[in-house]
């Protein structure tokens, strides 16, 4: 991978503009433990390329989303190899945020002044999981509607404003093809939006902070 690089350097000139980023001091304690946060954000990379290739041929309507699914993992060439591993990077990528963050936790890397990192990283973590939530509907079979049911249900129960969330998160007051098309919104466009500004903040402070020694 050197020498790939040195020959990318050679023709492009890299390291000497760059050379700030590129070469920064780590800290003596650094193992593999501190690239599961690289390893999520790869995982993330993963989930937004296939899925952009996955909306190329999905339909996201009530007598069209099962069918489109269907044509993808049977048809179109190649596409059951993409929606497989758009659904497996997008549960691993949950997993290694998981880990990252018990790794943060166990080396104290959220005490000041890295307090905000962590912030940043725990609505990484729930932007993660609603993009989970989301994408789960999009199937549109039975599986994925009744789960939705129930998971959206869970929206109602909130006190006081439990009836509006519900209706919020739905479209409406029951799971229908409006809730598909809110799904798909958020799914495709409002959560990943939104974790990119999270991860651009993060990286930000990762920079500027440099990498925590631990404990």
């Amino acid at each position: 991978m050197g020498k790939i690089f040195d020959w990318i350097d050679s023709r492009f000139g890299v390291k000497e503009p760059h050379r700030r980023f590129l070469q920064r001091p780590l800290p003596e304690k650094l193992n593999y433990s501190y690239c599961l946060g690289g390893a999520a954000f790869t995982l993330f990379l993963m989930s937004v390329v296939t899925g952009l290739l996955l909306s190329i041929y999905y339909v996201p309507s009530e007598t069209e989303a099962y069918k489109s699914v269907i044509r993808i993992n049977e048809e179109v060439r190649l596409g059951w190899l993409v929606r497989s591993t758009h659904k497996w990077s997008a549960n691993l990528l949950i997993i290694f945020i998981i880990l990252h963050t018990i790794r943060v936790f166990i080396t104290g890397s959220y005490r000041p002044p890295r307090e905000l990192n962590w912030i940043a990283g725990v609505f990484t973590f729930i932007f993660a999981m609603a993009s989970g939530f989301t994408g789960y509907l999009l199937p549109w079979d039975q599986k994925a509607y009744w789960a939705t049911v129930v998971g959206t249900s869970m929206a109602g129960t909130v006190p006081f404003i439990g009836n509006a969330l519900l209706y919020f998160v739905r479209g409406g007051p029951e799971v229908n093809g409006t809730t598909l098309i809110r799904f798909y919104s958020m799914h495709v466009l409002w959560i990943p939006v939104m974790m990119f500004i999270i991860l651009c903040a993060h990286f930000h402070m990762v920079k500027k902070q440099g990498i925590s020694g631990g404990l």
